[in-house]
């Protein structure tokens, strides 16, 4: 392996999963399925798009399960990885990296990629000029970062038309700039103390770690002790190592090259996010010497114990087992998608009985639309009470998209449903509405109670 690869390797693979990450983040909003978008939680239109299905608010039991499958994704991940989220797709840290590195190190010239830790001398005026420039490109970046957030929420399409009058929009113009200021704010001045002091993943992280835990791991046999057991640093300079055998150089490069300002050498910190720059540096040292990086992508097992690292445990198997079984779920729920919406409430009034003997119910419906053709809704009794009891003061009507109406109607019946002369009876009745246009797919089945009064009410 040539000296530039074993440099790169894992820096050069994170570039390419930063542009992974950020060509999904700006390419998913865009992406349509039946003309619903592959994802969005539109407030506006009180909708969820989930794989090109909208789900309007009423049918937001899936939320639970996509919150889940998104925690105990990032769970899994970790137990198995770490936190390779954080070092490898988490938006803070490509936007850091695209920052610090690409901006004001590549194109600027204030920073080596390789001293994490030197700060520019941000008195000296031609240091100050770039910052302030370094300053206004990420401004642009972050407004552009802003906007595809509000992707997710408000559609492309809809979202470029309100901007043509901003002024009319000033809540959406407010967010953008919001957000676009913080991640300033984030980016430039709180840099890695969001990880460490803001961000609550690094504190849940220890709980999901095992020995099996692939991570930035520093091998004390190889290298030697730098911190004694009240973690105090002993190691300054190679003639401290207690052994002559200690491999390590004390040449700090994998001190320098952190972006959250640690020493890997003093064993698993919470700062830690996985990105894997001390390896890098490490293998550039000893790859001088012969020899293998004393920091590697491993686990505790296979590094302190020499034991394998074992991918296939409990932990994993639980994992795995919980997120099939979320999965599974949302596969369930998303096939009880209804294409309307109905709601049904009775009125205050219990019941009416006419001198005929009739008996009749009061119920509010309310329906929605929630398709983008224009539709003409119909109601019938379906079931044992078919035939029995009949819909009075409804007709079909036409509904048009994303329009809701409120019908009040009524059940009714002459026949003798139940002979109790002790209490009033409730009857479960289902009712059925569908587009007349396209009954066999666009429909709901809902329940009503219809209350049936007592024998001796009854003339």
């Amino acid at each position: 392996m040539s000296e530039k690869v074993q440099v790169s390797i894992y820096r050069i693979k994170r570039y390419w999963a930063y542009v992974l990450a950020t060509v999904v983040a700006i390419v998913t909003p865009f992406i349509q399925i039946n003309g619903n978008q592959i994802f969005l939680l539109s407030f506006d239109k009180k909708q969820l798009h989930l794989m090109g299905v909208a789900f309007d608010m009423q049918e937001l039991y899936m939320m639970p399960f996509l919150l889940m499958l998104l925690f105990l994704g990032i769970f899994a991940v970790t137990a198995v990885g770490g936190r390779a989220w954080c070092g490898w797709a988490c938006p803070q840290t490509v936007f850091r990296v695209i920052y610090r590195d690409l901006i004001e190190g590549k194109l600027l010239g204030l920073r080596r990629i390789k001293n994490k830790q030197k700060e520019p001398n941000w008195k000296d005026p031609k240091n100050a000029s770039k910052r302030v420039i370094a300053i206004i490109i990420w401004a642009s970046l972050a407004l552009l970062a802003a906007a595809d957030f509000m992707w997710y929420f408000i559609p492309p399409a809809d979202f470029f038309e309100y901007m043509k009058n901003p002024m009319e929009h000033t809540v959406l113009l407010g967010f953008i700039l919001g957000v676009a200021g913080f991640l300033v704010y984030d980016v430039v001045f709180l840099q890695e103390n969001f990880c460490v002091y803001v961000c609550p993943y690094s504190r849940v992280q220890s709980v999901l770690y095992d020995d099996d835990t692939v991570q930035a791991i520093y091998s004390t046999k190889r290298g030697g002790d730098i911190y004694n057991e009240k973690n105090e640093k002993i190691v300054f300079k190679q003639k401290d190592l207690a052994n002559e055998t200690d491999e390590c150089t004390a040449c700090q490069s994998c001190v320098t090259v952190c972006p959250t300002h640690i020493d890997i050498r003093k064993g698993m910190q919470l700062e830690c996010i996985n990105c894997l720059e001390c390896v890098d540096a490490c293998t550039q040292v000893m790859g001088k010497l012969g020899k293998e990086s004393l920091v590697q992508w491993t686990s505790t097992n296979q590094i302190q114990n020499n034991k394998p690292t074992k991918l296939i445990r409990s932990k994993t198997i639980m994992y795995a087992v919980a997120l099939l079984i979320i999965v599974g779920m949302l596969f369930v729920m998303g096939g009880k998608k209804e294409y309307m919406l109905l709601n049904i409430n009775k009125t205050t009034e219990l019941y009416k009985i006419r001198d005929n003997g009739e008996v009749a119910n009061n119920f509010v419906l309310l329906f929605q639309n929630t398709q983008r053709e224009n539709y003409t809704y119909n109601l019938e009794v379906i079931g044992e009470y078919a035939g029995k009891i009949e819909i009075k003061r409804f007709t079909p009507f036409k509904l048009s998209h994303n329009k809701m109406a409120k019908k009040v109607i009524q059940l009714a019946t002459t026949e003798r449903l139940v002979d109790s002369v002790e209490k009033d009876t409730p009857i479960t009745v289902t009712l059925k509405s569908y587009a007349i246009e396209n009954p066999e797919e666009i429909f709901v089945i809902r329940k009503a109670v219809f209350i049936y009064p007592r024998a001796d009410k009854l003339k």
